[in-house]
């Protein structure tokens, strides 16, 4: 086929793909206008996870799979804004990590709100002011969100997704590194960068701040100070990016959740994860029996962190992870037996894992 075929045949493609999609939309439509009269969820991470994962299986390329993810993602996003109209909030201001990280789970089309701190995403979310909130929970270098963790105390709020994304730390400045005398960022971002701070940054003082892009900003004001942060809030502040992956880990990831009124249901055919908050008496075993009750039932724990409860001087609770959903009969009986041997044991959510 000769050139001007080709393109005849794109355009031919492009028409029904077009077509297509809005009939695909319309369907969509139908089915929140039904979830609305039954007083149902719009947004329902299980249900989206089973669709990406079949269209997955399905594709034979040459496009893979995060391609087909990508595409459908902005598919699926314009679908729910006209089902209705969904507010996302999220550890602002705009272009941290976080706001990255729910557009990748809610795509371009929803609306985003940026709050000033991790409390306050749970605090919009639970008054009903938006429809969900996004918050970071760990870091594979720098560890646990110690903010985000603890707000799960008090908040009946459950998680419902979580979110993996690759995290590419830069150094941000106005001026070159022998001029910089400051390093300002997000507490987690500088735990990230601490290896290559300490051979390369090692006169500047580090100073941690709310976010990554608040640290732009000064970094923006100032000549003599730097930010670590990503290279899309460089641009957004219009700011010059003076090394590039600082990162101390190439694999350098964050996990960030979901936060909702809801928790995500339960679909056989996939996997899920659970998250827990427990604590345990005061005596010779009883983490080890804890920890029995999934052991047994050949549930693993993907995670299991202590914290101050906050009630008491020196009393811990425990978060976990555990592979499963609460509706699944190991997880559920794994739990009414964790009732009878800890003093406290909440349930934060069950939602579809990698």
């Amino acid at each position: 086929m000769s050139l001007d075929d080709q393109r005849k045949r794109i355009d031919e493609l492009d028409e029904q793909i077009l077509s297509l999609l809005n009939e695909r939309v319309r369907c969509a439509a139908e089915i929140g206008r039904i979830k609305h009269q039954n007083g149902g969820e719009i947004y329902v991470a299980s249900r989206e996870e089973q669709v990406f994962r079949k269209l997955e299986a399905l594709n034979k390329g040459p496009l893979d799979g995060l391609a087909i993810r990508a595409i459908y993602r902005e598919v699926m996003s314009a679908a729910i804004a006209l089902e209705k109209p969904m507010l996302i909030a999220y550890l602002g201001p705009e272009a941290t990590f976080t706001h990255q990280a729910a557009i990748k789970k809610f795509g371009q089309s929803i609306d985003y709100l940026a709050t000033p701190s991790i409390t306050d995403v749970f605090h919009t979310v639970a008054k009903g002011e938006v429809d969900y909130g996004v918050i970071p929970i760990e870091n594979s270098t720098g560890g646990s969100v110690l903010d985000s963790m603890d707000m799960f105390f008090d908040s009946e709020l459950k998680i419902c997704a979580q979110i993996y994304l690759t995290i590419t730390q830069n150094l941000i400045s106005q001026s070159s590194i022998d001029k910089i005398r400051k390093v300002y960022s997000k507490d987690q971002g500088i735990l990230q960068c601490r290896d290559w701070l300490h051979v390369h940054m090692s006169k500047a003082s580090l100073h941690s701040c709310e976010s990554t892009t608040k640290a732009v900003q000064i970094a923006a004001e100032n000549p003599e100070c730097a930010a670590i942060a990503s290279s899309l809030a460089a641009d957004l502040y219009n700011v010059p990016v003076v090394e590039k992956n600082i990162q101390d880990r190439s694999d350098n990831t964050t996990r960030f959740l979901v936060i909702g009124k809801e928790s995500s249901g339960y679909i056989p055919s996939m996997k899920f994860k659970s998250s827990f908050l427990v604590s345990i008496k005061d005596e010779v075993g009883a983490l080890e029996n804890t920890l029995m009750v999934f052991a047994k039932r050949g549930l693993n724990l993907s995670k299991i962190e202590s914290r101050p409860s906050g009630k008491i001087a020196w009393e811990y609770c425990f978060f976990i992870d555990v592979n499963g959903h609460l509706e699944e009969e190991s997880v559920a009986e794994a739990v009414s037996e964790l009732k009878k041997v800890c003093p406290f044991v909440k349930w934060l959510g069950s939602y579809p894992d990698k």
